[in-house]
């Protein structure tokens, strides 16, 4: 296909997803800055106009920045930005940590958004769900689909590639941005979370991007220990002694107790690796 009949083929992808928005009268979009729900509540805001709102949960298991980051993108795209507080650390079926942990996040943060658009006169829970996250062990989609939420980006058909070409397109500058789950998916399943334990990962993972990473986890494991995961091109680079050193070093500064280095390096979703095959079935967020 050339670039131009490429270019006419998302154009008429795109035309399919605000056509499906539009329909929905209104929405609220469950929002969180990241390249899926960006790309939805711009596709909301070019659909509905007015008629369609950003709504945000911030909470301690939030990395730092992201409300900024969500906030900015929000008004570059003209789309009115509401921010809920959510309460997922009160949560005992949050915080045990079972692995149907995303499934009780969800429920609560979307039972907010619904209120939130019940006062703003909504009709629509829209997330950033694509085509490929039936693929992936999600609980949180259950709970999505339990709370009425449409995801558009799903319902058209847009893979995790085409949401990208479609943010390309849009001139939006988060095409390419790393998946951000939140904090707790670095908490090994039946670890209790807590605000301290949220806090020292988002402090590890900081330390790991001033070593130039983008891409990068700091799994946090039984006992304080911290399992670091990188691009597989970049162990290299934090095992030369110096770096190795000054890198241990800061984190045992935040209260680890133990550094271990991944060798297999960064993938998603590995904190399912301890689950039986029967809990990954395909069911938000990949871990």
């Amino acid at each position: 296909m050339s670039i131009e009949k490429s270019r006419e083929h998302l154009a008429m992808r795109a035309d399919e997803l605000l056509s499906l928005l539009r329909s929905f009268g209104s929405c609220g979009v469950a929002y969180s800055g990241g390249v899926d729900s960006t790309v939805v509540a711009k596709a909301a805001r070019l659909a509905l106009g007015d008629r369609a709102v950003a709504i945000t949960g911030t909470s301690p298991v939030q990395p730092a920045g992201q409300l900024e980051e969500a906030a900015e993108l929000a008004a570059l795209i003209g789309i009115r930005h509401e921010v809920i507080v959510t309460q997922e650390l009160s949560d005992p079926a949050f915080t045990q940590n079972n692995p149907d942990r995303c499934y009780h996040c969800k429920t609560g943060i979307y039972s907010q958004i619904k209120a939130k658009m019940g006062e703003l006169g909504l009709s629509v829970l829209v997330d950033g769900a694509n085509a490929d996250d039936a693929s992936d062990y999600r609980p949180g989609l259950r709970a999505a689909s339990e709370q009425g939420a449409r995801s558009p980006l799903a319902e058209c058909g847009f893979t995790k590639e085409d949401v990208r070409a479609l943010a390309v397109h849009w001139d939006l500058p988060i095409w390419d941005k790393p998946a951000t789950p939140c904090l707790a998916s670095r908490v090994a399943y039946g670890t209790f979370i807590d605000e301290r334990r949220t806090v020292m990962i988002d402090k590890a993972e900081q330390c790991l991007r001033e070593y130039g990473l983008r891409t990068v986890r700091a799994r946090y494991h039984e006992g304080d220990l911290c399992r670091l995961e990188v691009p597989e091109e970049a162990i290299a680079m934090l095992c030369e002694p110096r770096t190795r050193r000054e890198l241990s070093g800061r984190l045992r500064g935040l209260g680890f107790k133990f550094v271990a280095l991944d060798l297999e390096g960064f993938r998603s979703g590995s904190m399912n690796r301890v689950l039986p095959t029967a809990a990954l079935q395909p069911s938000v967020e990949r871990e």
